[in-house]
């Protein structure tokens, strides 16, 4: 068998296996693509070759970059809010027992349905065969059609009567036709223990069914919705990090909060590998900015500072990172008073560096007006390509001089001024300048 495929631009590496136990290796340098085409024949098979991991370090960077960006990203948390996280091995499942109503409302729909039909089922089966068994036992099947003789249930003659009445009884429909009498205690105490336990049931099961109906998270949710993208661009001479929310009802929701956690592996000072790190992102938390009134879109803001996870990554630094914001919206339905949570998430390639969002509220005569259309577009703007850190130290040393530049003046006021000073501050005064077209020259590009 032999296969031919490219490690990278230029190298051609053809192997042929000819015996199990004999393999060969032909290499080819800088030879093009349609002459390597004519040397092999029509039988090849052309394959991307899948590496060891060990020898995934020798590859060249630009082909690495390319096999990571063919790979589908492995999220976290999923655009419609469900977590992507499976649990294996589980050996404590009798756990799940000790909170069945949980688990029955946590269910999907199909297997819900299929656990309410069948209690119902078995217990109209069992009591069905319990009242047929009595009349077995006291010979009420033996006197069928005996004037003389009183049976537990009139009108009882075999099992499918005895399961009709079962059902009768426990959903109190009482069609009259069949009737227990007054000479089986038996009967009675088997009508009492059914009348509970078919109580209980009815609670147990049209309480889970209604729960299940009602859960605000499978149907409130679906209307509150997150902007595909985030952007980073500077906002009040800062840069910061948004992404949009909204509400398509006209009904809101109460005490509506928001929060945002980077979701990224890291590895401690001691050398410990923590997969999934989840870090706090601030937006807005000591201000009271989490806390919504979610009538109309909100940009939601995370400025990036020295308390920020982003405040050493610059946009070329971002483009190979492997991280997940996952932002969580809680609030309560102000139709049912349940509370309600909707979440997504936005990984690196979601994050777009020097965007804005396009603004959706217009004024209209008398109201004003959200086009929905526009939610998620976003418009390009200069921003600078550095880290918030790098863009800190920059202004600061374009402060420095001019705040030095102007308490030497007050120092020196009142005193004979000299050569050696002004020319000083001449140099100040350039390096000051400097600073600043250099500054201006990076938020343009």
């Amino acid at each position: 068998m032999l296969r031919v495929w490219r490690t990278d631009g230029l190298t051609h590496v053809c192997r042929c296996s000819l015996i199990p136990s004999l393999s060969l290796s032909f290499s080819f340098q800088n030879l093009p693509e349609v002459q390597m085409e004519q040397d092999v024949e029509s039988t090849v098979t052309v394959r991307q070759p899948k590496l060891p991991k060990q020898t995934w370090d020798d590859v060249p960077k630009p082909l690495q970059d390319r096999e990571r960006t063919k790979q589908k990203i492995q999220r976290y948390v999923r655009k419609d809010g469900k977590c992507n996280v499976h649990h294996g091995n589980v050996r404590e499942t009798y756990r799940y027992l000790t909170d069945i109503f949980t688990t029955l409302v946590d269910l999907k729909w199909r297997f819900n349905l299929f656990i309410f039909v069948l209690v119902y089922t078995v217990t109209w089966l069992f009591f069905g065969f319990m009242w047929w068994l009595i009349a077995y036992i006291r010979g009420d099947l033996e006197h069928i059609g005996d004037n003389q003789w009183t049976p537990c249930v009139n009108n009882l003659n075999s099992f499918v009567t005895a399961f009709l009445f079962s059902i009768e009884t426990e959903t109190t429909i009482g069609y009259g036709h069949r009737v227990i009498t007054d000479k089986c205690p038996e009967g009675i105490v088997l009508l009492l223990v059914q009348s509970v336990l078919g109580s209980i049931v009815n609670a147990f099961m049209v309480g889970c069914m209604f729960v299940k109906i009602s859960q605000p998270k499978k149907r409130r949710a679906e209307t509150l919705v997150f902007s595909t993208n985030a952007v980073i661009s500077i906002r009040d001479g800062r840069l910061c990090l948004m992404f949009r929310v909204g509400d398509l009802r006209n009904s809101h929701i109460v005490e509506a909060s928001i929060r945002a956690k980077l979701i990224k592996s890291k590895q401690t000072k001691e050398g410990e590998f923590i997969p999934l790190n989840q870090t706090d992102m601030n937006v807005g938390y000591d201000t009271g900015d989490d806390r919504l009134f979610l009538v109309s879109p909100l940009i939601i803001c995370h400025e990036i500072n020295q308390h920020s996870p982003f405040w050493e990554i610059s946009k070329e630094h971002l483009a190979h990172e492997e991280l997940e914001i996952v932002v969580i919206l809680e609030g309560m339905v102000e139709a049912t008073g349940m509370t309600c949570q909707a979440r997504s998430s936005y990984v690196a390639s979601e994050i777009k560096w020097g965007y804005r969002f396009t603004p959706v509220l217009t004024l209209e005569d008398g109201f004003y007006e959200v086009d929905y259309n526009s939610f998620h577009d976003i418009y390009e703007t200069n921003t600078p390509s550095c880290s918030a850190r790098e863009l800190a130290e920059m202004m600061a040393r374009c402060r420095l001089p001019l705040t030095w530049s102007v308490s030497s003046r007050l120092s020196t006021q009142g005193l004979p001024d000299s050569q050696e000073k002004r020319s000083s501050e001449a140099e100040e005064l350039a390096e000051r300048n400097g600073d600043v077209a250099n500054i201006e020259s990076e938020s343009k590009v």
